[in-house]
């Protein structure tokens, strides 16, 4: 097999590790705003050693075809991002499955208010991951610097649900262990949100030859 159609099946199989870690996302909201306990647990038991594995085939294949081929310029770049995006891929995975550990806590007690803010980040941030992989695809470094500069919204959001809640927790005690949860739940967004601003970095960066590096708090050591 000729090292064109390799890197083709490794696009198709990241899309299928993103299609994953997307649907991940979408499970841990939909089960937080349904109470489904089943869901949640899946997600935790299910999908993220499912996409634990694409990560490390992914991985394995990519060093096989840079030892085997020794690729150059554009089809090493196309490779080294593929190893690039399984790392965010992998951590938007383990921050999902976090999401769903905080989402199986709040079920099971009564909401403090209304989940508005929390979907609302989360669809733009699924919407990030799929644009941001849609990208790399692509090459289309305008999309990627349209996706990444949604980041900024999502930002916003989490600063909003922040300051709601420690209001609801300095008026009522009784809310803190809940306003820590949902708190959690904004953070791993935004985190999740950084890395398809990564993904979307590395696409600019390939297509442009720019380095561009966001001026958010990134994800460290997480």
């Amino acid at each position: 097999m000729m090292l064109e159609e390799r890197i083709r099946l490794l696009k198709r199989e990241l899309i299928e590790y993103a299609t994953l870690v997307e649907n991940m996302l979408v499970k841990v909201v939909k089960g937080l705003l349904e109470k489904e306990k089943d869901y949640l647990l899946e997600i935790i038991e299910k999908d993220e050693p499912e996409a634990d594995q694409y990560e490390i085939n992914l991985d394995e294949k990519c060093i096989w075809i840079l030892a085997r081929f020794q690729p150059m310029a554009v089809d090493l770049r196309s490779i080294l991002m593929i190893l690039e995006i399984t790392r965010d891929l992998e951590r938007i995975g383990d921050l999902s499955a976090n999401m769903s550990r905080s989402a199986l806590f709040l079920i099971e007690r009564p909401q403090i208010k209304p989940y508005i803010d929390i979907p609302r980040m989360a669809n733009i941030v699924h919407g990030m991951i799929k644009g941001s992989i849609d990208a790399f695809i692509e090459n289309d470094s305008l999309l990627a610097r349209e996706v990444f500069q949604r980041d900024e919204t999502v930002n916003a959001l989490r600063d909003q649900i922040i300051r709601e809640l420690l209001t609801f927790m300095s008026s009522d005690p009784t809310t803190i262990e809940r306003s820590f949860r949902l708190i959690s739940l904004a953070l791993d967004l935004e985190r999740i949100g950084d890395h398809a601003t990564n993904i979307c970095e590395g696409v600019v960066f390939i297509v442009e030859g720019e380095v561009i590096k966001h001026q958010y708090d990134k994800d460290k050591g997480m």
